[in-house]
């Protein structure tokens, strides 16, 4: 082909792509602005539309899909840490992983991994703070070999005492590392001042506590929490219900159920409010400030969500990311959180870091915004944001089966209300600027927070060059110094407190 004829054909190609191009922007706006969208119409899925009962009374959740020959199994169960003795703390985490690394009363450890390995089948358990579960992933070609060793791995676990061994040791070589991150401390420092060392969310194990770890008080654990009574199944993936149903009857039929396990217990603690630190050199403070809050299902949810939102939950919308971060560049991150408990009221709370002389004018500011918004309120525009951010986000919670199903199962187990999620969207779209007004007065109060800050207090009593602000100005200048703990002990260090003011 001549070069003429390569430039002609270029031509006409040219020719072609302009006439198909403006076929295809016809009818598209000249600015993006002037884009319309229609209507986003979703309703949330109801949970009795994918629930059965198998005749040992334990409830099904059954999500079919076809997009993958894959079946995904999961068994949960009610109960966790809380249900541990107070003497053998870390009882429950590590229970739950020896499940899954230990193998089974008639299996070893190398064998079951080997076979689930030839299998392509992904086996896992855990035991965590309020709840414990057991997943399987694995083909649909070979489910029935792979569901059967899943079952042995949960109902029979060997709990191998070299594995134990193992994961002991892991576990004391973790714990010996507490003190090299000041998050760490934060976080163990703030759940024994807020919930107590007594209360699961306080306490934390040692190495005393780890050592009582045996095969026989994992035995004994894991029978409690792990049987029929206390346990709902989730099934998604590539299955027919009714088969999957009859399947699960006589994979079950000669599981004897138990009682279900009682629910966590409050704390007893009666936090503090005031100003406490520990001595950490490090070049930036990190804090938490907070006090109690509300339980998940108080009347007063929506509103409180919107709230927390645009104080300091929402991102780069927030108000205190905006002031803190943006304008005054005083931290790369703060957020404020209402934790909330089912069972007992949670936690409203606050957290950041910086510079250590800036600690003091980073709180200073964080206060600020929460007296601002008790004071001014919240603008049309910044409420409009929030609750558009909360309904337009609302299907991602069941974009897929599996998160959908676990939704499910935690309603269950948590009692949600009935109603809960088709009402959500109006629920959230019902919260007004007086709402929002008044649940920041009726539920945060800067003079009952707990403030914990970890770092140099020298540097950051001082506070800043500028003296806008330093530690004297809260709770008069009246601070408790915290020791730093023993890592494998959480015994007081000697001379771990510093004088300060």
């Amino acid at each position: 082909m001549t070069t003429k004829n390569k430039i002609q054909m270029i031509g006409m190609c040219g020719v072609s792509l302009a006439l198909i191009g403006g076929v295809a922007i016809a009818g598209i706006p000249d600015r993006p602005e002037d884009i319309g969208f229609g209507e986003l119409l979703f309703d949330a899925p109801e949970a009795g539309d994918y629930k059965a009962t198998l005749s040992n009374g334990v409830t099904v959740y059954l999500a079919p899909s076809k997009e993958f020959p894959l079946v995904n199994v999961s068994l949960s169960f009610k109960g966790g840490s809380y249900l541990e003795p107070d003497e053998i703390t870390g009882l429950a985490s590590m229970t739950g992983q020896l499940i899954r690394r230990g193998g089974t009363t008639t299996m070893s450890p190398e064998d079951m991994d080997e076979r689930f390995d030839f299998l392509a089948a992904n086996a896992s358990a855990f035991i965590g703070g309020t709840s414990s579960g057991a997943s399987l992933n694995c083909l649909k070609s070979n489910f029935d070999e792979s569901f059967g060793l899943f079952m042995d791995m949960v109902r029979n676990p060997g709990f191998d005492s070299e594995r134990l061994r193992i994961v002991k040791d892991e576990r004391l070589e973790s714990m010996k590392q507490r003190n090299d991150d000041a998050d760490s401390i934060l976080g163990m420092e703030w759940g024994r001042l807020m919930w107590g060392e007594n209360h699961f969310e306080g306490s934390a194990a040692t190495e005393a506590s780890i050592k009582r770890i045996s095969v026989d008080t994992m035995r004994s654990f894991h029978g409690k929490l792990f049987q029929p009574g206390n346990m709902i199944v989730a099934v998604t993936g590539d299955f027919e219900p009714g088969e999957m149903i009859s399947y699960l009857e006589g994979a079950f039929s000669d599981w004897q159920g138990g009682q279900m396990m009682p629910n966590p217990p409050s704390p007893d603690h009666k936090f503090t409010p005031g100003m406490f630190h520990v001595e950490k050199d490090i070049p930036q403070g990190k804090f938490r400030m907070g006090h109690r809050g509300v339980k998940r299902d108080h009347p007063d949810y929506f509103a409180l969500t919107i709230m927390n939102d645009i104080l300091g939950g929402g991102g780069f919308t927030s108000r205190m990311m905006k002031k803190i971060r943006s304008d005054e560049g005083l931290t790369y991150g703060i957020r404020s959180s209402m934790s909330n408990r089912v069972h007992y009221p949670g936690v409203f709370v606050v957290s950041s870091f910086s510079k250590n002389p800036t600690v003091a004018l980073t709180i200073k500011y964080a206060l600020a915004e929460i007296e601002k918004l008790q004071s001014d309120g919240v603008t049309g525009e910044e409420l409009e944001t929030s609750k558009r951010s909360f309904i337009e986000t609302f299907p991602r919670r069941f974009e897929s089966k599996a998160g959908m199903l676990n939704t499910f199962v935690n309603d269950q187990w948590t009692d949600r209300p009935a109603g809960f999620w088709r009402d959500y969207r109006s629920n959230v779209e019902g919260v007004g600027q007086d709402d929002v007004q008044r649940v920041a007065n009726d539920y945060m109060d800067p003079d009952q927070m707990m403030i914990l800050v970890v770092g140099k207090w020298d540097e950051i009593y001082e506070g800043d060059i500028d003296k806008r602000a330093s530690m004297a100005e809260f709770f008069d200048g009246t601070v408790t110094h915290q020791p730093l703990r023993d890592p494998l002990t959480l015994d007081a260090l000697p001379e771990s407190t510093s004088d300060g003011e």
